[in-house]
This record gives structure tokens, sequence and C-alpha cells, in this order.
């Protein structure tokens, strides 16, 4: 018998995939519960979702409160088109590519767990800005606390690779172990496991960085003899700033950004200084939302200036929008 599930509920499942702390995970899962249809064919995710809704339970008990007020300090809000994060182990570089990707100014230097605690910074692709934020190094005998939680909500996780080490290959592996050994885990795309509803995937890029260091062809060449990894990789020279333009695009292009601006109808020329993003397949309805909270509920219908339609064409709400289309909303009453 299918399942049936509501739009309610695959909202809710989302939202819990994207869910940072165990509190947020608890929220989403009982929404699960209450908007799934009750029948035969649902039974067995009903007691999976009970069943993780009593686990986490326990572990929202167990939490200090100097625990949930750490968590709740290092907890940052979203920001631009998409949130990236920066995960590897010590001195792969990861704080020089945020410095060269963004005007951040972290601390740089030559020495193990130089980040101690996440730090952000945006990376611009053209007009389009990116949430990039440092997280501390992984090691075999460590990981902070808050990098689990804020991989899980990311968009898009960089693993970055040491081509200058002769360590790359244990480093690597001592990352990749300590995520594949939690709930939390990397993969090729974004999505939550089928087989167990506590499991989920983040959309995963291997950086190989100092790709102008001596010797960093042969040891490239060694990593893929002794370690497989399903992830797709760009390689990269932070200090240098080799391949980072490119690295850009690829985010651009794997988030399946779409930039829509807007033009109020009383006015004869559109903004174009600052446009609302929105992801491939979004509706007109997503970019009413982000221009103001009501008008989403009163959108009636839009004018559109783009590839796809001729000038000024009057479009409805389900409209899906293309990279650069100007839009002129229209709300009733």
């Amino acid at each position: 018998m299918p399942a049936n599930l509501t739009p309610q509920y695959h909202k809710a499942e989302a939202a819990y995939r994207q869910a940072e702390t165990p509190q947020e995970e608890l929220e989403c899962l009982q929404v699960m519960l209450r908007e799934i249809p009750k029948h035969k064919g649902t039974d067995k995710l009903q007691a999976d979702l009970k069943s993780k809704i009593a686990a986490i339970k326990a572990d929202v008990q167990k939490l200090s409160s100097q625990a949930a007020a750490t968590k709740a300090a290092t907890k940052l809000p979203k920001q631009g088109a998409g949130r990236l994060l920066l995960i590897g182990a010590p001195n792969s570089g990861k704080s020089q590519l945020l410095a060269s990707l963004t005007r951040a100014q972290p601390e740089i230097a030559p020495y193990p767990f130089t980040t101690q605690s996440p730090t952000p910074g945006m990376m611009l692709y053209e007009d389009c800005p990116f949430q990039l934020i440092d997280l501390p190094p992984v090691t075999v005998d460590f990981m902070d606390r808050a990098t689990v939680g804020l991989v899980r909500g990311a968009d898009l996780v960089f693993l970055v690779v040491d081509l200058a080490s002769d360590n790359l290959i244990e480093d690597t592996q001592a990352v990749l172990d300590r995520f594949a050994h939690s709930k939390t885990r990397l993969g090729r795309e974004t999505r939550l496991d089928e087989e167990d509803i506590g499991v989920s995937y983040t959309a995963t890029l291997v950086v190989l960085n100092k790709v102008d260091a001596p010797d960093a062809t042969e040891r490239l060449q060694l990593l893929d003899e002794f370690l497989e990894m399903p992830f797709d990789r760009t390689e990269v020279s932070a200090a240098e700033g080799t391949g980072l333009d490119q690295l850009r695009q690829l985010v651009f292009e794997r988030l399946e950004i779409v930039r829509v601006y807007t033009k109020h109808p009383k006015q004869k020329e559109p903004d174009m200084t600052k446009p609302f993003t929105i992801r491939s397949g979004d509706t007109l309805v997503e970019v009413a939302e982000r221009v103001h909270k009501d008008m989403a509920a009163t959108l009636k219908a839009a004018r559109v200036w783009g590839t796809a339609v001729h000038d000024g064409t009057t479009v409805k709400p389900d409209y899906q929008p293309l990279d650069g289309d100007i839009i002129e909303l229209h709300a009733g009453s």
C-alpha cells in the first residue's frame, strides 16, 4: 500500500535533514509523525518515527544547561544563497582558503588547530553571495561538537585535502572515519538514508589544496591508489589563487542557483544591484517569500522579462524563473 505522504510531511522531512540541534530534530520528527497518513502502508514508518522521537527526547533531556548554552553560542545564522563549510585535517589550508575566497581575516599559521571555533565569511560569485565557514580541524582524536550540526545543515561541504602533506592519506581517512561513525555523513549528494531515518548525507566536494606544492602530483596518485572517495573534486592553490574562480563557479552550478531581479510596478528600471536567489525549479512564490514574508500569501501574478518569455509577459505564481529573469510582482487584496 503506497504511503501517499503529504506535502507538509515532505517539508518537515526536508527541515529535519537540515536541523542542527536535537531540539530542532525533535520538532521536525513530531510534525512528520502528525502529518503521516495512518494506515497499514505506513506502520513501519510510524514505528521508526516514534522510536527516533523517543531516542531524541532522551538526548535532549541529557543536555546540561552549560552544553546547551555552548551550542547556542556557536550557532550561526544562515546568510547568502547557500551555506558552505570547510572541513579537513590540521594545516590543510582551510583558513587560507577562507581568506582567499572571502574578506574574512582568520588567523593563518603553520601549526595545527589555528582555527578553534567556526569562522564565517562571505564568498562572491559575480553578484551572488555564499556563506563560507571554516571549521576547527578534524583528527582521529578530535572533532568539535558544533561541527556535526553545522555539516548536517550545510548545502555543500568542502573536504580540504593537503597535497603538500606526506600524511594526506591518513589525515583524510581520519576525517572520513569520523563522519562515517556519526549519523551525519559525507555524501556525493544531499539526502536522507532511506533505511535509517536518523542518518543523513551532506553533499561533499573534495578540494585538493596546494596543487602547486612539490611532489603534489605524486601524492595525488597515491591518494587515488589507496583511498577511494566517491566525491567530485577540484584542484586549487589557496595561497596562489589557482583554481579559485573555477571553484566559485562550480558552487554556483552545483547548487543550481537562480538569480532573480525585481522591478517595482511604478518604476521603469529594475533593481540590478542585489538579486534574490532561489534554486532551479522554485517558483515565483519562493521569490515572493524572499521579497516580503506576506507577499507570497497574496501573490496573484507577475510580469517577467527573461529569455524564456517575451518581455513583460504576465505569468501565474507557479512560473519557474530562470537565472537573470526580471520580475514585477503583483499582489491581490
